[in-house]
């Protein structure tokens, strides 16, 4: 079942084709593009220009602020807990830039 703007959609199209809205359109005649994912393009390209940044760049600035703390701290317990963090955020990191492939 189509949805009821589908109509809509399609009428207003074509309204702009027989105007000549999409005459003479940038990169009209060339190729797309090559994406690497071309099933998540649009999604990617979409979190890359409102800002979001991938789960490994986050988890990356997480490791360079454990790393300071580490740098800053003298109570050997805390750093043990430190090092054990910082270890487990590069398997995190890992698991992340797999996925972002």
């Amino acid at each position: 079942m189509d949805h009821p703007l589908f109509d809509l959609i399609d009428a207003r199209i074509s309204q702009a084709q027989r105007e000549g809205a999409f005459d003479n359109l940038a990169g009209a005649g060339k190729p797309l593009p090559h994406e690497a994912d071309p099933e998540n393009a649009l999604l990617s390209r979409l979190v890359k220009e409102s800002g979001g940044v991938p789960e490994f760049v986050i988890l990356s600035r997480e490791l360079e602020r454990l790393r300071g703390e580490l740098r800053d701290t003298g109570d050997r317990t805390r750093r043990s807990e430190i090092m054990k963090e910082m270890s487990m955020m590069d398997a995190k990191i890992d698991l992340a830039k797999k996925a972002f492939r």
